[in-house]
């Protein structure tokens, strides 16, 4: 690896799927180094192209141009025998390959595991779907909304009493799941290093959400507890939630422990309030009363001077931003999270920048979401060695 190389240079990844979870896995590879191809269907691609805000370009979304950068697109009917010929050849040169379709498709088409790893006994095959390879469940269809609920998590979210609302972007367990997706296969190319063994990363979108719901299951098994939507706040710890300030904005302040409430109350100038309400469990007793006079207090001062006087004193503050305020805001601007590129036929675009970050080898974006069969060329005839006759024979048929 030379010092201008990304951590997955050298490593190529077959993307065949649509939409988000396992594609994200794909675009997270493709940031650090990873050639990534995009394999699409030749009627239309991944529906994801046209998901979202159109744009000038006809089969670029703006959520496509985001979620499919640094990849290279092709065209391939994998339902077609040629199709999945022309698969296995590029499975020979391949490392990954990131899958959503459900369980049994693959094997469907003669491209199941037994056949993949026999052509590359070192491939590594990503497979995400709403429930699983296994379990009497795994036959559904699936979407991040649906494993949002199966999950527990739309059951927490929301107002007691009143129906369960999504929990923040309806995407949300299909990032989830593709991080995780991406975990995994960081760990299978670890040991394929080690043992020259490719393997399955089996990844639920549901499982990705129940992961994230800190105590709930052990506390349902010891107790029999269970837990309930919160509205703005939390059941373990007071005052730990949202309030509105004096210039009708929001703010969160979060006070886990003794310790920050008690920084609270200086920030207050609330003597008073630490003397009658210093334990946890004494402010969990009283949760009304507490929250009534911090909200009287927020509701006397603008958002940011608020967060200033909690910053000042220790206490965990922050704005709840709106997207606008978000691009205003110079933390965002300091660390540049928010990432301008230039996309020919469109303008400049805004997206979220390569994360995480790394000191040594930091990923970039190279170029956003690719036309569809932008690198038919690079890769039939220049890789795989396809003559014009064959390219065209394909293409009336339909494979390409």
């Amino acid at each position: 690896m030379t010092k201008d190389s990304k951590p997955l240079t050298g490593i190529r990844v077959l993307d065949i799927a649509c939409f988000i979870a396992a594609p994200h896995a794909a675009t997270i590879m493709g940031e650090f180094g990873a050639d990534v191809i995009k394999v699409e269907h030749p009627n239309g691609g991944d529906p994801w192209r046209r998901y979202g805000t159109r744009t000038d370009l006809a089969d670029q979304s703006l959520a496509w141009l985001n979620e499919a950068r640094n990849k290279r697109s092709i065209t391939l009917d994998l339902s077609k025998k040629k199709g999945a010929e022309l698969l296995k050849k590029l499975v020979k040169t391949a490392d990954v390959v990131c899958e959503n379709f459900r369980p049994g498709t693959l094997e469907k088409w003669g491209l199941g595991w037994e056949t993949l790893k026999k052509i590359n006994p070192g491939l590594i095959l990503l497979r995400v779907s709403g429930y699983g390879q296994t379990g009497p469940y795994k036959d559904r269809p699936g979407f991040a909304r649906i494993a949002h609920a199966f999950g527990g998590l739309t059951y927490l979210s929301g107002i007691p009493g009143e129906i369960p609302v999504t929990p923040g972007s309806t995407s949300l367990g299909d990032y989830m799941t593709g991080m995780n997706g991406c975990i995994g296969i960081m760990m299978a190319l670890r040991h394929r290093e080690a043992t020259g063994e490719g393997q399955v990363v089996d990844c639920a979108l549901f499982e990705s959400v129940f992961r994230a719901l800190d105590e709930i299951a052990p506390r349902y098994a010891t107790d029999g507890f269970v837990r309930q939507p919160e509205g703005t706040g939390t059941l373990n710890a007071c005052p730990h939630g949202h309030f509105p300030s004096g210039d009708g904005k929001f703010l969160a302040i979060a006070c886990t422990t003794d310790k920050m409430f008690e920084r609270l109350t200086i920030a207050m100038e609330r003597k008073d309030l630490l003397e009658k309400f210093g334990e946890q469990a004494t402010r969990l007793k009283n949760r009304v009363e507490v929250l009534a006079e911090v909200e009287k207090w927020t509701r006397s001062f603008p958002r940011e001077t608020l967060i200033d006087v909690c910053n000042n004193n220790g206490v965990p503050a922050g704005s709840i931003n709106s997207i606008a305020d978000i691009f205003e805001d110079e933390h965002f601007k300091a660390r540049e999270t928010i990432k301008h590129v230039s996309v020919p036929g469109v303008g400049n675009v805004a997206v979220p920048n390569v994360f995480p970050t790394l000191s040594e080898t930091p990923g970039t974006i190279n170029n956003l979401g690719p036309g569809l069969g932008d690198h038919n060329e690079d890769l039939y005839r220049k890789e795989l060695g396809l003559s014009d006759s064959e390219l065209s024979t394909l293409k009336e048929s339909g494979v390409i």
